[in-house]
């Protein structure tokens, strides 16, 4: 079960889930905790997960005033430190990609290490285009299943809208009782728009990892690698065959992948522990 916590005067909702390391999950834009249920199940056994929904996702309200990724990964730092969480190994998508970024460079003594899916540090001008397009088609698509129908064309691979899988989430999100109004969409996403992290992240000095999709449209792999070659050290894997979402379309293998790092990081930690003694 979920609950509303307070951080720093922000209400956000949060799911925690299983024992272990701790590891914070950063949703993409207008996406709620339930977002990364192939993550809350499939990782419960070996970590302690907490997932959450931004201020205007989910049933986190969307307060008055300027909207930024700074102020949202100020909010994810308030968080962690109102449920106690010292440290924890940081994952983000798409938006909630650029939060973390944010997130490690703000408050870098919060963050373990980082993951970072489909995510960049600055928009090219075709991001930005698409952007603009999706900013009016929330106010002009003629009903939600047909705005729903259209975004996901630059989230999901065209495996997924041939085997049904793209129906069955449009089906859940228009079920969910707790939808994005379209100010909070627009306001997100021009949050998200004004992201630019390119000149700091030099100033990263965690573990990171770096995945993007073969056939990402909307942060195809060129933008993450510019991503991991600011961070001193980043790992970049490009997904073969896969979109702008695979924690969702191929949980098996994302979350193998990702697993494998965070052990990878605990042995280097548990090695320098050793050496110093």
């Amino acid at each position: 079960m979920g609950r509303m916590v307070d951080a720093d005067g922000v209400q956000l909702w949060v799911e925690q889930r299983g024992e272990g390391p701790d590891v914070l999950l950063v949703a993409g834009l207008g996406d709620p905790a339930e977002a990364w249920q192939p993550q809350l199940e499939g990782f419960a056994d070996r970590y302690r997960l907490t997932a959450f929904d931004n201020r205007g996702a989910g049933r986190s309200p969307l307060p008055d005033g300027p909207l930024s990724v700074a102020r949202m990964a100020d909010d994810a730092a308030a968080l962690l430190r109102a449920l106690g969480i010292p440290t924890a190994h940081i994952m983000g998508f798409s938006g909630g990609s650029f939060i973390a970024q944010e997130l490690a460079l703000r408050h870098p003594g919060l963050v373990r290490s980082l993951v970072l899916m489909s995510t960049m540090a600055r928009p090219d001008p075709y991001f930005r285009t698409m952007t603009r397009f999706w900013n009016w088609m929330a106010e002009r698509a003629p009903d939600e299943r047909a705005m729903l129908e259209a975004f996901f064309l630059w989230v999901y691979t065209p495996r997924a809208h041939a085997d049904g899988m793209v129906d069955r989430f449009i089906d859940e999100t228009l079920a969910f009782e707790h939808p994005q109004s379209a100010e909070a969409f627009q306001r997100q996403l021009a949050a998200f728009a004004g992201h630019d992290t390119l000149d700091r992240l030099g100033g990263i000095g965690v573990p990171t990892l770096v995945l993007a999709g073969e056939l990402d449209l909307a942060t195809p792999p060129r933008l993450g690698r510019a991503v991991a070659n600011s961070i001193p050290g980043a790992v970049f894997e490009v997904l073969p065959g896969e979109a702008h979402q695979p924690f969702q379309e191929v949980p098996e293998v994302f979350n193998a992948r990702v697993g494998a790092f965070w052990r990878e990081v605990e042995a280097r930690a548990d090695g320098r522990a050793v050496r110093h003694r």
